[in-house]
């Protein structure tokens, strides 16, 4: 068994080799002092392929054609932390503000759309499946849409399935005992919900012209991966899939700064949001 020690070596060239191969197959941008990222999330794919340490991947990436070895260590540098009703100021400006207006707005067709970018295990999508029905719409046309690069996130936000420490985090026990049932160390979620998302895997950086119209976009906590230019870009393509007048909510350190003529800033309650203009 290797020891962390050994695995944690890597030498400078190798570093810029995987700032540049994430950059590449994702746009992502990893600055020079992510070293303990490297390591932490490297560690199980090297101990997996019996390798000694970071740089004996990087022989391997540079020396082969392994497609799926490419994709793991890109997913492994992707997976991004998500819970239950992140930014509760968010899904309160929903409850209050705009799903009363999208509900007498949409009552003659009772369809509406949604899409969460950047889904990760589908917390963020199920939060709002779970508001849409406290809300009284489990009759009406809803589709959410949940994506992301990484197929290993989707393949568990697909199961419904959360260990205990996750619905501790942000998930009210109201909607726990209403909407999920205990499986042994796990919690499942109810058919009524999980029917409600449709996940599938998109890289932001790629047209996104066949998506769409939606009501609402959730994408937080992804940008401040991307350079500047490819922020831009994604915001551009994202204000394309929505209707005019739709919500985009970002996380909480980022802006839609640099495409203003593409969406306004409004303040709803706590909860800053994009509107499409």
């Amino acid at each position: 068994m290797h020891s962390q020690t050994s695995i944690s070596q890597i030498h400078p060239d190798n570093y810029r080799f995987l700032q540049e191969h994430i950059y590449s197959q994702v746009g992502i941008v990893l600055e020079e002092d992510k070293h303990y990222l490297f390591e932490s999330r490297l560690a199980p794919i090297i101990t997996r392929l019996g390798l000694g340490t970071i740089d004996d991947l990087c022989a391997l990436l540079k020396a082969t054609c392994q497609p799926e070895i490419s994709r793991q260590v890109v997913e492994a540098m992707t997976t991004n932390e998500t819970y239950f009703f992140r930014d509760p100021a968010q899904y309160e400006a929903i409850r209050t503000v705009l799903l009363p207006r999208l509900i007498e707005e949409r009552r003659d067709t009772k369809r509406l759309r949604f899409w969460s970018a950047a889904a990760s295990t589908g917390q963020e999508a199920y939060s709002l499946a779970m508001r849409l029905v406290e809300a009284g719409l489990s009759d009406w046309n809803i589709q959410i849409l949940a994506t992301d690069f990484s197929s290993k996130v989707l393949e568990r936000a697909r199961s419904g399935k959360y260990q205990q420490i996750e619905v501790n985090r942000g998930l009210p026990a109201a909607l726990l005992v209403k909407y999920f049932r205990q499986s042994g160390a796990e919690w499942q979620l109810s058919d009524q919900v999980r029917r409600m998302v449709v996940f599938e895997t998109i890289d932001l950086r790629s047209s996104m012209r066949a998506l769409g119209p939606f009501d609402l976009v959730f994408c937080r906590n992804v940008m401040i991966y991307f350079d500047t230019q490819t922020k831009k870009n994604i915001l551009k393509q994202l204000h394309g899939t929505m209707f005019r007048g739709g919500w985009l909510m970002l996380g909480g350190v980022e802006t839609a700064f640099g495409v203003e003529e593409f969406f306004e800033r409004r303040t709803v309650g706590n909860a800053p949001v994009y509107v499409a203009r």
